[in-house]
């Protein structure tokens, strides 16, 4: 679940030297048409997601004819050779397969391997909803250690989803005025205060119909599925080998219940809990919760190393400054730009990775020094990068239509003001942020759909499901629930951890586990419970 604008949807709520090989995709392959299961969803809906199925397998037919037309990528995608870049063409609307098109961006680099050791590509999505995938194939030219052995075997495939970044992309609001600050406050002071941001919810919501009206109803996770297997068959491949992380996790989730048989080998890391009554309402109101947990446990490390960072040597010192940092920023932003809201953005980079603590600890602690300008470059947008504004803006459209648009939310406002108010007494690092960020739901301008019940289907192999045991971002829950419905499937889980996306992280229990996975498709006889990482060090 991780867009730009806020840091916590990136990839993040939530984003591996070699020659490029003989054995890369020339373009037209063949490959069966797609044959998506009909979900019994019970709701009446087996009619719709019948002439969507069809619309699917016809998209799926016609890519597998076509290819991809593969060519270096185009200078300002800043993807480095030997990199290459395509599209790929989908329908807006799988109900009507020969209607409107659009085209997806993808990217790939070949296997680093020889053509024997080959196993095809590898399509990685790395979350929002609204993050780009196309970072992925730079895995392979950074040299990722932890990706080596898995890039002998596979192309690495990465992709800008329906809306996101060069595939049709979608807007809400002008990017300047989105990225331009200082905010309100999150957590309201006055009833005054919750209608003001009632009604920028709802501005916002409007703005998305009036600027992407036609693309609105049909940004959703199913789609987005459907547009996976239309890749998979472009890519020329007989089954799809995948790894989601956050969101991509839903999308992965939704994919193996609408294309059991499709599925190859399946990595989903750090996990959306998939249940009908989580998506997307409770799981905002369950995350809350877990950001709250995780930004103890930044604070307790921070108390920890007192002597390297002078913030407090006990939790309570350490929120101590951090309410008094809040309550000098609402009073008059620092810099004249950073209020409480985008002391939050910046802040909570701590409880989504513990990768950012050393850096988040040693920037407040300058602060509280003296040094405000420090903090000040770290956490102000920067409003003369319009290029990074303008994909904040995209990222944080597509991470709401695809939200409003998957489900049905409240659209009673005592609903939210009720559940809000009640977790924030105990919750409030995240709460009231949160809860503005998908306001726009209650009041969204198009029919919001039911999900998806996520269950095993016939042909599904196992699943290898990663999940760190305090993920703040996506909490463990959502990987017990997933592996409950996918039948045959493994969680690995980081026993004490928190960091949100688990296999890029250098920890052998699990990077092991991922490479045999990916490269034998063998699973432990059982779930596994691994140490976790290496803790930071100031």
């Amino acid at each position: 679940m991780s867009t730009s604008s806020k840091r916590r949807r990136t990839t993040a709520f939530g984003t591996a030297g070699a020659l490029v090989t003989a054995t890369l995709i020339a373009g037209a392959v063949s490959a069966p048409a797609a044959s998506a299961t009909t979900p019994a969803d019970g709701h009446g809906h087996a009619r719709g997601w019948d002439r969507e199925a069809r619309g699917a397998a016809v998209a799926a037919a016609r890519a597998a004819r076509a290819g991809i037309d593969w060519a270096d990528c185009a200078a300002d995608w800043n993807l480095p050779k030997p990199i290459q870049c395509g599209y790929v063409t989908v329908p807006l609307d799988y109900a009507e397969p020969y209607g409107k098109q659009i085209k997806l961006a993808v990217d790939r680099i070949g296997n680093t391997g020889s053509a024997g050791e080959r196993q095809g590509a590898l399509v990685y999505n790395p979350g929002g909803p609204g993050a780009s995938g196309l970072r992925f194939p730079a895995r392979v030219t950074n040299k990722s250690a932890v990706w080596a052995k898995t890039a002998q075997a596979y192309d690495f495939v990465g992709f800008d989803p329906r809306g996101v970044g060069h595939s049709a992309p979608i807007s809400c609001a002008d990017p300047q005025e989105f990225v331009k600050a200082p905010k309100a406050d999150p957590v309201p002071g006055s009833e005054a205060d919750k209608r003001a941001q009632r009604a920028l919810a709802r501005q916002y919501a409007e703005g998305c119909l009036e600027r992407s009206g036609e693309m609105l109803p049909h940004m959703t996770t199913p789609n987005t599925a459907r547009d996976l297997d239309v890749i998979r068959a472009a890519l020329g491949e007989k089954k799809l080998n995948y790894l989601g992380v956050s969101y991509g996790t839903y999308l992965g989730a939704v994919y193996g219940t609408l294309f059991p048989g499709h599925v190859r080998r399946m990595v989903v890391d750090s996990v959306v809990n998939p249940s009908r009554d989580k998506i997307w309402y409770q799981a905002n109101l369950d995350q809350d919760v877990a950001f709250e947990g995780r930004w103890k446990d930044w604070q307790d490390w921070v108390a920890a190393n007192d002597a390297a960072y002078h913030l407090g040597d006990t939790r309570a010192e350490v929120q101590d400054q951090w309410l008094k940092l809040r309550a000098t920023a609402a009073k008059e932003p620092l810099g004249g730009v950073v209020g409480p809201a985008e002391l939050i953005s910046f802040f909570q980079s701590a409880p989504y990775y513990d990768s950012a603590w050393a850096s988040t600890a040693e920037i407040f602690s300058k602060y509280v020094a003296g040094d405000t300008q420090a903090l000040v470059d770290a956490a102000a947008p920067d409003l003369s990068d319009t290029v990074g504004n303008a994909s904040a803006e995209n990222g944080n459209a597509v991470y709401t239509a695809v939200e409003c648009t998957d489900a049905k939310w409240p659209t009673d406002w005592k609903t939210w003001d009720r559940d809000n108010t009640r977790l924030h007494r105990d919750h409030p690092f995240m709460t009231w942020a949160n809860a503005w960020m998908n306001l726009p739901c209650a009041t969204w301008p198009v029919k919001q759909q039911t999900p998806l019940n996520v269950k095993t289907g016939k042909g599904l192999p196992p699943v290898l499901i990663v999940q760190s045991e305090r993920d703040a971002a996506t909490p463990y829950e959502g990987a017990v629930e997933l592996h409950r419905r996918f039948e045959g499937s493994r969680l690995i889980t980081e026993r004490d951890a928190g960091s949100h996306g688990v296999t890029g992280l250098v920890n052998p229990c699990v990077n092991d586990r991922v490479d045999t996975y990916l490269l034998t498709g063998k699973v432990d006889a059982r779930d596994v419970t691994c140490a976790p990482h290496a803790t930071p060090k100031p």
